[in-house]
């Protein structure tokens, strides 16, 4: 099954996770969790940050340096050296050379795109080279556990055990990234996490077919004949980590580009956050005495929602256009109104709203919940996120009218089709009877679609997966989680909140008819 995006889904096993005994899921372009409280949403939905983290730092079609992974992937930085300092022959330099110079001078070989396109597998000794670079996700097992118990706020990834009995858990990650060829070949990573922290292990088919990205700073990166003989062997190993980064984006698929996550409490930091960093400060110069820490200050999505939200009194003046469309409709068709930031000489910001048809500001810690709830939305869709990047919201829903849940449900699907990958957990019965309607709408011709709200928004199913959270019934206790199919007869996916209402109805029925027949 490919997506409109072209990928194949990504698949995820998880098993003994938290509240999750059992999982297996398909990250589509967009992907729903949907279920009682307390089973796993949030849990899966973090886990799945963390690992966009932790992959991020290897993935791509090249090298950006040192300082770049500093800031936004730190574990990458001495992954980068170690695979600077693989060890490389002067015969493999050379074979290097004579293979990257072939492809270069093919014809049509470099497309529009700017990228060197292989249309065939990989030589033998290339491959080797990939795969001794390769195996240095394998030697992060460190930054791996960091990453994990960072998300989660935790000390310690054993501590997210299901059965804390020595047992482990295992999630298991595998993508089919078979291309242009008939035959399907499979990258298959498999994290444990036990009593000794996590590990990683990876199995990786050989000569396979893909794509393999020219870096931006092409002279320096991309090997060529006419490079001086004493710095080959440094430009080589620069192609090698460009070829490194691109099989490995290819192992991961969306894992491998940014993620971003907006949490549950989003609304409060958005209205707190100059008052929690004052206190963080005046805690952080506060030098009295004090024993360390047991557990941290904050989750890591939290703390990068906080540093994210601290970042915007820095904003360049040129906006994405195809990302302020989206955050344009939502002010228009939602908030009715729009989300301004203010800097100070400083550069900290303020948030403020400004209804339609007003002539001034208010702060947004005065707005209404639903716009508080809303605007980093607005905020994220208008300033961060991209194209091929990965939204992950917890419950888009709260503080919006119904009729609200439906006009966001058509503005997130208005994303995945430009490109935005989303994830949602929900407990909102209009979200998925929108989200439902929008994909049986995919099934009408264009010419039978006249008339019909959102026509522009229609998703493949093959673009959307929905997946139930549901307590086990079985004695070790735990959440079991399905793939919740479209029902096309009733409209919608069987959530079970129907059968809510039921229940609530035949109770008003009951309660009447003991009015009427006088108690």
């Amino acid at each position: 099954m490919t997506t409109a995006s072209g990928e194949k889904p990504l698949e995820l096993s998880v098993r003994n996770f938290g509240p999750i005994a059992e999982a297996d899921i398909e990250l589509r372009p967009l992907s729903v969790f949907v279920g009682p409280s307390n089973t796993g949403k949030s849990y899966l939905a973090t886990l799945i940050y963390a690992l966009h983290r932790f992959f991020g730092g290897f993935s791509g079609p090249a090298i950006k340096g040192p300082d770049y992974y500093a800031g936004t992937f730190p574990h990458a930085q001495s992954a980068l050296r170690r695979l600077l300092g693989v060890d490389i022959s002067a015969e493999e330099i050379q074979n290097l050379y004579a293979w990257v110079s072939a492809e270069r001078h093919k014809s049509g070989a470099i497309n529009q795109s700017g990228r060197l396109s292989l249309k065939s597998d990989l030589p033998g000794p290339i491959w080797e080279l990939i795969g001794r670079a390769a195996s240095m996700i394998e030697q992060s097992n460190e930054a791996l556990e960091n990453e994990i118990a960072r998300c989660f706020g935790i000390r310690q990834s054993a501590s997210l055990l299901h059965f804390p009995s020595g047992d482990t858990t295992i999630l298991s990650i595998s993508c089919d990234v078979a291309r242009a060829l008939d035959d399907s070949r499979v990258f298959v990573y498999q994290v444990e996490l036990a009593d000794q922290g996590a590990g990683i292990k990876s199995k990786i088919p050989m000569e396979m077919p893909f794509e393999v990205g020219i870096a931006e700073a092409s002279a320096r990166v991309l090997v060529a004949p006419e490079d001086p003989e004493d710095e080959r062997p440094l430009f080589a190993r620069f192609q090698l980590a460009a070829l490194a980064g691109e099989v490995l984006s290819c192992s991961v698929g969306p894992l491998g580009r940014p993620a971003r996550y907006l949490p549950a409490d989003r609304a409060g930091a958005v209205r707190s956050h100059q008052a929690l960093v004052s206190a963080l400060i005046a805690d952080a110069s506060d030098n009295s005495t004090r024993a360390a820490p047991q557990q941290p200050t904050f989750s890591g999505i939290y703390g990068d929602f906080l540093r994210w939200l601290v970042s915007l009194g820095n904003l360049p003046k040129q906006e994405p256009q195809a990302q302020n469309t989206l955050a344009t409709s939502m002010e228009k068709e939602i908030l009715s109104g729009k989300i301004l930031i203010e800097s100070n000489l400083a550069s900290y910001p303020s948030f403020f709203y400004r209804p339609r048809d007003w002539d001034h500001d208010i702060p947004l810690m005065n707005a209404s919940s639903m716009v508080s709830e809303l605007a980093p939305v607005v905020l994220y869709l208008r300033h961060v996120v991209q194209p091929g990047e990965t939204l992950i919201i917890e419950e888009p829903e709260s503080a919006l009218h119904p009729a609200m849940q439906v006009e966001l449900t058509r503005v997130l699907a208005d994303a995945v089709k430009k490109g935005i990958r989303i994830i949602i957990t929900t407990h909102s019965e209009w979200v998925l009877e929108e989200l439902a309607n929008l994909v049986l709408m995919s099934d009408l011709p264009e010419d039978r679609r006249e008339g019909l709200e959102g026509t522009d928004m229609a998703l493949s199913s093959k673009d959307v997966g929905v997946w139930f959270f549901e307590p086990s019934e079985s004695a070790t206790g735990g959440t079991v989680v399905k793939g919740m199919p479209l029902d096309r007869e009733m409209g919608t996916f069987p959530s079970g909140f129907g059968l809510v209402t039921h229940d609530q109805y035949n109770r008003w029925a009951e309660i009447s008819s003991r009015v009427e027949n006088g108690g």
